[in-house]
């Protein structure tokens, strides 16, 4: 696969788990988020996928596009895959949104619809 092909890919993960944090929080107060360790639990894992994915991405395509905050997104998804017993909800939900809603509306343009 070429890397502008591989790129796509890891944009499109980003994407798509952004959409799913965004409909998992939906309506959603800090105090139920709080609660609700299997609704946590879903949105960690989508923040470990947009993580993971920016990771994949090239600096030469990071460097092209500043406004997003890739390094925050890695270090995002390090702290969840590593540190899981030291995640503050409060980092979490701040993510959940307003990272993810920030993040997707950075794609826009980015990748073929």
């Amino acid at each position: 696969m070429p890397p502008e092909d591989r790129e796509q890919s890891y944009l499109w993960d980003m994407q798509t788990a952004a959409r799913e944090v965004i409909g998992f929080m939906k309506n959603v107060k800090f105090a139920q988020f709080g609660k609700d360790k299997l609704l946590r639990s879903a949105v960690e894992r989508q923040l470990l996928i947009i993580g993971e994915a920016a990771n994949h991405i090239s600096p030469q395509f990071r460097s092209k596009h500043p406004q997003i905050a890739w390094p925050d997104l890695i270090a995002l998804r390090n702290i969840l895959a590593h540190e899981y017993g030291e995640v503050l909800t409060v980092r979490v939900w701040l993510a959940a949104t307003k990272s993810a809603p920030e993040l997707l509306e950075s794609l826009k343009g980015m990748i073929p619809d």
